[in-house]
């Protein structure tokens, strides 16, 4: 599941770089292959009610986060990081979705957004980032594929009910089949089926290793979108920047990235300029490929080693892995809410042949 709309990789930041002196997890692939013929084998077993009403829920959380007005504060939590956000949404039938994010810790960050359209602004370089919206399943949505998919490699479990920020919620966990990915908990709120917390667990303790959860939100309340447009039409006095995004074909370059994790799929392929750390240098050229289990999300990120200093290593911050590799003049880095086995079983299927 994606989560930090502030952290995205722009040519604001080089967010692969950011976790490379984290600490290291390892998890063997024996044991995930292990435990994925485990997991098969459960499938059959899951409770056909729990299933269909996972389904359900699933669904609703995705309706209810594009169709719903609504506007509170939500905190993410990974390890001692904590980050609080406010989020103002507003859903029209004929127009489409607005909504405004902004970081209330640290710098100011704020996002502007109408369907796709994303206008980020940085304060203290009086900068306005405006692109595309990749990113379509960030927090309160969940999924980049459908239930069905999730389910093909989750086990559902209904726990009862709870609540979160005063409202009565319908709790579901989801247990992964196999050691490829982590768990998840997740807090629904039973009339609306708008998503209140989001918790990313290692399945072999049950350690929260990253959170989301909305510490106060009010639901299909009347919302303004007025500040909104205003906001994205008034840029005078700021620097502009309209950062050049383009589809990609990979495997037209000679790239070729064989399915060895189950259940995950690519969702999209872009290219994308990032600044050099040399600033007298040229944007470097960046293609990202990222493939998603529905849940989990893993990015591929392949650039040249030509005015670069990345470094090869890996790493840990909470649910999310990096791992740096070089392959001839290229770096690739793999970045992913998912354990360090699963980034090494995605490394070892990269193949690059140059095309004639």
């Amino acid at each position: 599941m994606q989560i930090e709309r502030f952290n995205k990789t722009t040519i604001l930041g080089r967010l692969p770089a950011l976790l490379c002196c984290a600490a290291v997890m390892f998890t063997a692939l024996s044991a995930a292959t292990h435990a994925h013929a485990q997991g098969a084998s459960a499938a059959s077993a899951v409770d056909p009610a729990a299933r269909q009403s996972a389904l359900q829920w699933l669904d609703r959380i995705q309706q209810a986060a594009q169709q719903l007005n609504y506007a509170g504060t939500f905190v993410y939590q990974r390890g001692a990081f904590v980050q609080s956000s406010r989020i103002t949404h507003y859903a029209t039938k004929s127009d489409g979705e607005y909504e405004q994010l902004e970081s209330l810790d640290g710098k100011p960050r704020k996002m502007l957004r109408h369907n796709d359209d994303l206008y980020t602004f940085v304060p203290e370089r009086k900068l306005c980032v405006v692109e595309k919206r990749q990113n379509k399943e960030a927090f309160p949505a969940l999924l980049a594929t459908n239930g069905e998919q999730v389910l093909a490699v989750y086990e559902p479990k209904m726990l009862g009910s709870d609540r979160v920020a005063g409202i009565d919620s319908s709790v579901i966990e989801l247990s992964p089949k196999d050691a490829y990915r982590f768990a998840y908990k997740l807090w629904v709120d039973a009339k609306t089926g708008l998503l209140l917390r989001a918790q990313t667990l290692d399945p072999s303790n049950g350690q929260v290793l990253q959170q989301l959860s909305f510490t106060q939100v009010s639901i299909g309340v009347p919302v303004d979108k007025a500040p909104i447009v205003a906001g994205m039409r008034n840029t005078a006095g700021w620097t502009v920047v309209r950062a050049p995004l383009q589809t990609v074909d990979m495997g037209a370059q000679g790239w070729t990235f064989a399915q060895t994790v189950p259940g995950f799929r690519m969702i999209r392929e872009v290219r994308r300029p990032m600044a050099a750390r040399d600033a007298n240098e040229p944007p470097i050229p960046v293609d990202q490929a990222v493939f998603s289990d529905g849940l989990s999300a893993v990015s591929v990120f392949v650039e040249p080693v030509e005015h670069n200093s990345r470094k090869e290593g890996s790493g840990s911050s909470g649910a999310t892995h990096v791992l740096v590799k070089r392959s001839g003049d290229y770096w690739i880095t793999l970045l992913g809410e998912v354990p360090q086995a699963t980034l090494q079983q995605f490394a070892s299927a990269i193949e690059y042949k140059a095309p004639k």
